[in-house]
């Protein structure tokens, strides 16, 4: 499963199939060989004076002799560098103790540019449906993985204490091993649900993933900008894709299917859509034509000027997202709102509403509960507010269950009430809007994309399918006001009685952004949804128009709540005192 062009600066792939038990498996392997290639190149590049470690490796030509080293690295493994250095066998012409500091740095060098690498252990293994073979083959995954990683840190360990002829006083088990592991398999489909491009059921499909936590990645970009404009082309016979250097990742966007095809390099991104989304089975994907597919790192020159973001498609009743390989777009915002954006392009389709917002069923008191839908773009405050509830005093009583956390969609049922239905499983949500140290109090189910910087975000799985995917009945609508002060002519919760006045605010969309995107400072986009309904505006307008009709006649209730989020000084204590009003207000209708 080692690609023939693996590219060590950014991912690794690991043969899963290995039980790794002796340390020539690493050392020999062709994984090591590029590791030691891509780290001697950063060295080069930045003019290291660890350079100097290889000196007794190169010919009179000055060419790096890798074999040699490789060799050398090896016997490190077994025996102590005063011993090699005396056999001669190398010509090493240092002193022990200037030798000793010098391999001593570029062996540290090297174990954390290893540990900076996104880190995949792959394994084809024939699906089986039985669910105690299925866990079996789960669990010897598991299995190899772990043996990898006490390989890993004993070879680091071993080599350390040859070096230095000291033995650790502190031992720490660091993450060295794969960070996610795939069971993958390549399936036969029945011939109504293939396309027209054969390569796409060529490449292995992911049915099993096992995450080694803290799961941290880092991208080359941390924030998502623009559109997806949707094209009237034709695109699916226009590339190729090769089965040792993408990956098919099948899933459930609310109640749809969807097959995201992603390059080896933004597996980052694939692995981020477990904990959001749920995953679809072969019984399900084989059988049922996508109702979307992305495919997330073709070719550049595929896409015109204005699609370098990403487009949409529609070929053959499918809709279709495509995403280049760039750098801009290597961030899970891109990967998360392109399937969005298809879900609501077909909810459109379907004459459903699709809504950007959060979805609760907050219950105070221990009464009975209360479905509220918070309308709003990205940073404006949905996630946050629900997650400060957890934050108001115990004897309040209060708790609630998500069952939208970003996008989903509106609809009535046959006896006229409003009706939401979910996407995903999980939430994506900024580190610097969570209360403080919610995010490591599930550090071990998370997956964490930049941690060091501005826009950090978490990915958090915390429904459960079933919840999210049922229609389930919405009591009060509000629109997230993120950019105007509390004041006593601005409550945190204020109701509409006029409704044409409510769907204006709605439709204007606007917000204080926060940097979420690439916008900055107060913005405004249609009903605060740039993912489809934009896109779609003239059908979107007619469904939205009449849902607030409805919404009118069945006595559904709308207002807006500030959460202050967009307002310097307001971060957390914004949304506190939004979800505080929240509160007292629902606490009032049960009374």
């Amino acid at each position: 499963m080692e690609s023939k062009n693996m590219n060590l600066k950014r991912t690794a792939l690991i043969k899963g199939d290995l039980k790794f038990t002796n340390f020539g498996q690493i050392v020999k392997s062709t994984l090591f060989r590029k590791l030691i290639k891509t780290f001697i190149d950063e060295l080069t590049v930045k003019k290291s004076h660890l350079l100097k470690v290889l000196e007794p490796f190169n010919n009179e030509q000055g060419e790096f002799n890798e074999t040699a080293f490789i060799d050398f690295v090896y016997l490190l493994n077994i025996n102590p560098l005063d011993e090699i250095m005396q056999s001669g066998y190398f010509e090493i012409r240092f002193s022990h103790q200037e030798y000793a500091q010098l391999f001593l740095g570029f062996l540290e060098g090297l174990y954390n540019y290893w540990r900076s690498i996104q880190r995949f252990m792959i394994k084809t293994d024939a699906y089986n449906p039985d669910e105690k073979t299925k866990r079996s083959k789960a669990y010897s995954l598991a299995s190899n993985n772990d043996a990898f990683k006490k390989m890993v840190l004993d070879l680091y360990r071993n080599i350390h204490f040859n070096v230095t002829g000291k033995s650790f006083s502190i031992y720490r088990q660091l993450p060295s091993g794969a960070q996610v592991a795939f069971l993958t398999d390549k399936f036969e489909f029945d011939r109504g649900v293939k396309s027209k491009n054969d390569s796409l059921y060529q490449v292995p499909y992911v049915w099993e993933a096992i995450f080694e936590p803290p799961v941290i990645f880092y991208t080359q970009s941390s924030k998502r900008d623009g559109i997806f404009p949707v094209k009237d082309k034709r695109m699916l016979q226009k590339f190729y894709l090769d089965c040792e250097e993408w990956f098919a990742i099948p899933v459930k966007v609310g109640r749809l299917l969807a097959i995201v095809y992603v390059h080896k390099e933004f597996l980052a991104l694939g692995a981020g859509l477990f904990n959001l989304f749920e995953m679809a089975t072969p019984e399900e994907f084989t059988t049922k034509k996508p109702d979307a597919v992305v495919f997330f790192g073709l070719d550049e020159v595929l896409f015109e000027e204005d699609e370098k973001l990403g487009f949409v498609v529609k070929e053959d009743d499918v809709y279709y997202g495509l995403l280049p390989d760039t750098a801009q777009v290597d961030c899970f915002g891109y990967m998360k709102k392109m399937m969005l954006t298809l879900h609501n392009i077909i909810q459109i389709e379907k004459q459903d509403m699709p809504v950007h917002g959060a979805f609760a069923k907050i219950r105070v008191g221990g009464k009975k509960s209360t479905n509220i839908m918070l309308i709003g773009d990205s940073g404006a405050g949905k996630s946050e507010t629900l997650e400060a509830i957890n934050k108001l005093p115990k004897e309040l009583a209060c708790d609630f269950d998500i069952l939208i956390d970003d996008m989903g969609s509106l609809h009535f049922n046959k006896e006229g009430d409003l009706m939401a239905v979910g996407t995903e499983i999980g939430a994506f949500v900024r580190l610097d809007d969570l209360q403080p140290g919610y995010a490591y109090s599930t550090m071990d189910r998370s997956i964490f994309m930049n941690p060091n910087i501005i826009n950090a975000r978490v990915i958090v799985p915390q429904m459960a399918y079933e919840e999210i995917s049922k229609s389930t009945r919405v009591d009060y609508v509000f629109y997230i006001n993120n950019y105007e002060e509390i004041s006593e002519t601005a409550p945190p919760i204020e109701m509409y009685d006029d409704l044409d006045e409510a769907y204006a605010v709605f439709s204007e969309g606007k917000r204080m952004a926060k940097g979420t995107t690439g916008e900055v400072g107060i913005t405004t986009t249609y009903f605060a949804n740039p993912f489809g309904a934009v896109q779609f505006k003239e059908e979107h307008e007619k469904i939205a128009k009449n849902t607030f009709k409805r919404m009118r006649e069945t006595g559904v209730q709308v207002g807006m709540i500030r959460t202050q989020l967009g307002i310097p000084g307001y971060e957390q204590d914004g949304p506190f005192l939004a979800a505080q009003a929240l509160i007292a207000f629902i606490d009032q209708l049960n009374k």
